[in-house]
């Protein structure tokens, strides 16, 4: 849609001085304004700068919260009565004098946000675990007076539903905080600022007018209405909260440092109002060197205070906290917020999209020490600049604190260059498409209610479809394999309703205004489901058919144990016998999926991902066929059981089978994990 804003203005012309192009500045086209003015970069990493002395001290004062933080297990602070919003605190600093990219979740550094909105229960209980006492007319507004995410949830939720939950044949699910997976574009704050896009939102908002009347898809019409207004007033309140950091981000930015600023208050604007499970940041580094060669060109800035940019930005990013549960942060292995940033791959047009401030970013684990957040993930290309490959590998070996993914596949796949990753793996077109959060359904559970006629195996009680156990002494492959369609069947009712249920109520109470004002109005959106257990699921099938798999019953006739006679092959070893089999329980499940109805028309996805939750899963599962005890971890993702590999890395990642071929075609992911001493101590030459 084209702004009626007269961007011949001196707010405007000022701010795009040099900039090359027309179509992004008629519309929001952030892309367009990236290819037609970034600066390639094929060199090596002698250009970067050391620290300086002002984000030495800086990191210093937030290590010292770090440390309070590791030594007691507990927040260094938290909020008793303030219900975060964008412009709910006052400004806060680490050192005001020193820093130059501004901006805190609170008035104070590490110090932790209430986000009622949600749920209350999270919050009581991250109270309790820190004894800590909730104020009681808090607790009351958000029970009584205001419903929440988690009420609206809870009351739609069916008793199997419940069932599903407690067992954990459906764990993880974000019906009691927020979902995250959502990227808002925040570039366009800085690339346009605050007026203009507003006033994006006023004119598609007027657009509507005319379906609103003639009561054209009503009930969506008046929904999308209210979320664009809703939408609106989260811009307002970014620009206000920007003012009370001195800043007036009504306007484009108009040199780095700005842009920089502009960027992150969007950002912070979505860590202030939401707690995510996942909060990523998106593709900022390749937008933001057009604005730092800019002025290094003009000599406004140096390198060193390049770096000493892009240094107090990622360390704002690093401080970014939320109130969790002990509960919570088992279930995701740490106190992780997922700030996924993405860093270089391919163009479209063949050029790379490595720039100098690609380095920028991956030096800050030198200026800075390593460190999980923000989650910095190179897009891989085989077409990658060598100079760039050997660096990011060399940090690699130095930090182990940078992720890889495949920008070859992903790229195309998109038909985009200007796609990111949303938590570690979810992949997205940057402000045009989102994610509804799915957690995961556990095909090992599954496995053995179909085995125990639907009966939990942990908790006794009837969870999946009460049918006739299997009394078999020997379980028997296809009998095992009939019952397990069907109880799949019921799974994915199950899972693809609770989903339904869950971000239904998360638009209605809890919904991300200012992140989704950073979007296009008209997004595409995809239903993130997943499986856990793949591995344990598909070497217990394999057990059952190729060895003799006996049930061991307690006095009630239920499965709680297996004898295995003889040897079966395991997943992980490019074994095309079992690697079909988990292959087949891959596709089949997705298929049930996709045949039942999404919340707004959500497309379904799948991964196969369970890095950070594998020791819940398997502490939920009983004794599986495949001779995994109760309450060992499952192997994560789409890895094979611990030790069960005994062929090595490439075995694992290559799947067997004429079957896998196709699944490679999708989006499935594979996680592999190395010893220390499993990776060459050694500098890695371009």
């Amino acid at each position: 849609m084209n702004i009626d804003l007269d961007v011949t203005e001196n707010i405007f012309t000022e701010a795009w001085n040099g900039f090359a192009g027309t179509e992004w500045k008629g519309s929001i086209n952030v892309r367009d304004f990236i290819q037609n003015n970034y600066t390639p970069y094929e060199g090596d990493e002698s250009f970067l700068s050391t620290a300086t002395e002002a984000t030495t001290k800086l990191w210093e004062k937030v290590m010292e919260g770090v440390r309070i933080e590791n030594s007691t297990h507990a927040p260094v602070d938290f909020d008793n009565d303030i219900a975060t919003t964008i412009t709910a605190h006052a400004p806060g600093y680490i050192h005001q004098d020193l820093e130059r990219i501004v901006g805190l979740q609170t008035e104070k550094p590490l110090k932790r946000a209430l986000f009622p909105f949600g749920g209350i229960n999270m919050i009581e209980s991250s109270f309790e675990a820190y004894n800590r006492k909730l104020d009681p007319n808090f607790k009351y507004l958000f029970t009584d007076i205001r419903k929440t995410h988690n009420q609206g949830v809870f009351d739609v939720y069916s008793p199997e539903m419940m069932r599903c939950r407690k067992s954990g044949v459906l764990t993880g699910l974000p019906d009691g905080y927020g979902r995250g997976r959502i990227i808002g574009d925040y570039r366009r704050v800085a690339l346009y600022g605050i007026r203009y896009l507003i006033r994006e939102r006023e004119l598609q908002f007027a657009d509507l007018q005319g379906k609103l009347e003639k009561g054209i898809q009503l009930e969506q019409v008046i929904r999308q209405r209210e979320e664009l207004a809703e939408q609106r007033r989260a811009l307002k309140q970014i620009q206000e909260m920007a003012a009370k950091y001195g800043f007036d981000i009504s306007r484009p930015a108009q040199n780095a440092q700005e842009a920089i600023q502009w960027l992150y208050f969007g950002y912070l604007a979505a860590v202030k109002s939401q707690n995510g499970g996942a909060m990523s940041l998106g593709r900022t580094s390749t937008f933001l060197d057009v604005y730092i060669e800019r002025d290094l060109k003009n000599g406004v800035i140096n390198e060193q205070e390049a770096q000493q940019l892009i240094d107090h930005f990622i360390m704002k990013i690093r401080m970014v906290r939320f109130l969790r549960t002990p509960e919570f942060d088992t279930l995701f292995s740490g106190d992780p917020i997922w700030a996924t940033e993405v860093i270089g791959g391919m163009g479209l047009d063949g050029r790379t999209l490595v720039t100098k401030n690609s380095y920028r970013y991956l030096n800050t684990l030198e200026t800075m020490g390593p460190s999980p957040e923000p989650n910095l993930t190179i897009l891989w290309s085989e077409r990658l600049p060598k100079a760039f490959k050997a660096y990011a590998a060399n940090l690699s070996i130095a930090t182990s604190s940078l992720q890889y993914e495949n920008d070859d596949l992903m790229r195309p796949d998109f038909d985009s260059d200007d796609y990111a990753i949303a938590c570690c793996v979810s992949p997205m077109v940057v402000g045009k498409q989102m994610q509804f959060f799915g957690a995961r359904a556990n095909l090992a559970k599954t496995l053995l209610y179909c085995i125990n006629g639907g009966v939990d195996e942990k908790l006794k009680i009837q969870v999946g479809p009460k049918v006739p156990a299997m009394t078999d002494e020997v379980l028997d492959y296809d009998k095992v394999m009939a019952s397990l369609d069907s109880f799949m069947d019921w799974l994915a009712v199950q899972y693809i309703t609770a989903l339904n249920v869950i971000h239904y109520m998360h638009d209605k109470y809890s919904y991300e205004a200012a992140l989704m004002a950073l979007h296009d109005r008209d997004v595409v959106r995809t239903m993130a489901c997943g499986i856990a257990g793949l591995s344990v699921a598909a070497d217990s099938l394999a057990a059952i058919k190729y060895a003799k798999v006996r049930p061991i019953r307690d006095e009630n006739g239920l499965a709680i144990d297996f004898a295995i006679d003889g040897e079966y092959p395991q997943f992980g070893n490019n074994d095309h016998r079992v690697d079909d089999i988990a292959c087949d329980l891959v596709e089949r499940f997705m298929k049930k999926i996709q045949k039942l109805p999404t919340y707004r028309d959500a497309e379904p996805t799948q991964s196969i991902l369970t890095i950070t939750s594998n020791v819940v899963y398997g502490q939920k599962t009983g004794n599986t066929p495949d001779g995994r005890r109760a309450g060992t971890p499952f192997g994560p993702g789409a890895n094979p059981m611990h030790g069960r590999d005994r062929k090595g890395a490439v075995a694992s990642v290559n799947l067997g089978g004429e079957t896998a071929v196709q699944i490679r075609k999708r989006r499935y992911f594979l996680y592999l994990l190395y010893r220390p001493w499993g990776v060459r101590q050694r500098r890695v030459y371009p």
